[in-house]
């Protein structure tokens, strides 16, 4: 085979002296590189049609997107880039075969082709490392694990060996040697490379106490970030807030300040109602009679003050109490009887969760006036069907404020100074 290409070598060199006199080597050398580039083109064109037909319907399930590209799309990347590997090898290989030992022409070709290889097989190892990502984010778990923070470390680690390779067979030096002078330069490095470092261990934090996940809901008022987790990177938390803005915020920042997790309140299943209603102190006052009979006729009340008021007459009764006197014995109050009606309405609720906290408070008087807390929860954790909830509550809540003869506390406005200069 040798002996050969030697032959055919011989005659195609006379044959362009014959007719190229003086620069025979010169088309020698076009004719090669044209025939070597014919063959890697045909060459990458047959494998790119059979790995299109290898991987035509493998990934026809549950596409996930990972940036812009499917899992086929990847796939199909990865198979490219390896047959451009291949085909720098091929080049070598041909032009060995065609071209003499050391000519110039041969070192040019080979020194091309190194640096396409390693190229292309940086960008295959990317390819890989992008499948292994999309598959992730097809299981359930890859939501706690930061896989893409490591795959970009790998990513980092591997585009700066493969710049040392690469500059390396440029020099024709032995990569070791670059290798030892970095060790001058590692100061330099280490500042380059912070934040990727810090991201890194940030990311091994994160995940291994399962304190941030793809989906939760993170609040972190320093950096502006209220709303869902939608990318934990190695350097970046890309956080999609409720205005559909997007925050980043640095990795590590998540390691070294506070922030808030709502995943906590997603996985229980209820969503808490924390919200006062403020009674004009004014209105608080005894019961009367008439009062009381009228509200007697409330379901959501009848069953407390059967309970509640044999027992107060039996008391008062007992002790011989003077009830002219208001400063004597036990009375039923306004507003302790509509807290027992609030928390009433909310056991009731077909919208409250009846397993978590559940009361009604009276806070501190305040200037506003008396706070009459909500605490529960509900059992639904969708926004939107939670403030539905809440709304409703508080709406039917302002409206039976004057059943209990209460009245909601609210500041003077310029209209009430009117009618007083009136």
């Amino acid at each position: 085979m040798t002996e050969i290409r030697s032959q055919l070598r011989e005659f195609l060199l006379q044959w362009f002296s014959l007719y190229f006199p003086g620069s025979a080597y010169l088309w020698y050398d076009i004719l090669v590189l044209c025939w070597v580039g014919l063959f890697a083109l045909l060459l990458h064109l047959i494998l790119r049609s059979v790995s299109k037909r290898l991987l035509k319907g493998r990934f026809s399930d549950k596409v996930v997107q990972t940036d812009t590209h499917t899992p086929a799309d990847l796939a199909l990347k990865l198979t490219r880039n390896i047959s451009f590997v291949l085909q720098g090898a091929v080049v070598v290989i041909q032009a060995r075969l065609w071209v003499p030992e050391g000519t110039a022409f041969l070192h040019i070709i080979e020194m091309f082709t190194d640096q396409w290889i390693i190229l292309f097989a940086l960008l295959s190892l990317f390819s890989l490392l992008n499948i292994f990502q999309a598959i992730s984010d097809r299981q359930p778990i890859a939501a706690h694990f930061p896989l893409r923070g490591f795959l970009q470390t790998i990513k980092l680690i591997a585009s700066v060996l493969t710049g040392i390779l690469a500059i390396s067979l440029l020099m024709n030096k032995s990569p070791l040697i670059l290798l030892s002078g970095l060790g001058a330069l590692s100061a330099v490095l280490l500042l380059v490379f912070k934040d990727a470092i810090l991201g890194l261990v940030a990311g091994i934090q994160l995940s291994a106490n399962n304190m941030l996940a793809v989906g939760d809901w993170l609040e972190m008022p320093k950096y502006g970030a209220d709303g869902d987790v939608i990318d934990i990177a190695l350097t970046t938390v890309k956080v999609r807030n409720w205005d559909k803005t997007i925050t980043t915020i640095p990795t590590y920042a998540l390691i070294s300040d506070s922030f808030k997790n709502w995943r906590g309140m997603s996985e229980s299943g209820g969503r808490r109602i924390k919200r006062s209603i403020h009674i004009e102190m004014s209105s608080v006052r005894f019961l009367d009679e008439q009062e009381i009979t009228a509200l007697k006729k409330a379901d959501l009340l009848s069953h407390y003050l059967e309970i509640t008021l044999p027992v107060i007459n039996e008391q008062n009764t007992t002790k011989k109490i003077d009830m002219s006197c208001t400063l004597n014995g036990r009375r039923l109050t306004n507003v302790g009887t509509f807290r027992h009606y609030l928390v009433a309405l909310l056991k009731h609720h077909p919208h409250i969760h009846q397993g978590m906290t559940l009361m009604v408070r009276q806070l501190e008087p305040t200037k506003n006036g008396l706070p009459i807390e909500i605490y529960a929860f509900t059992n639904t954790t969708n926004w939107g069907e939670y403030e539905n909830i809440q709304s409703d509550i508080f709406d039917h809540i302002l409206a039976i404020l004057p059943a209990f003869s209460l009245r909601a506390h609210e500041a003077p406005t310029g209209n009430d100074i009117r009618q007083l200069i009136k």
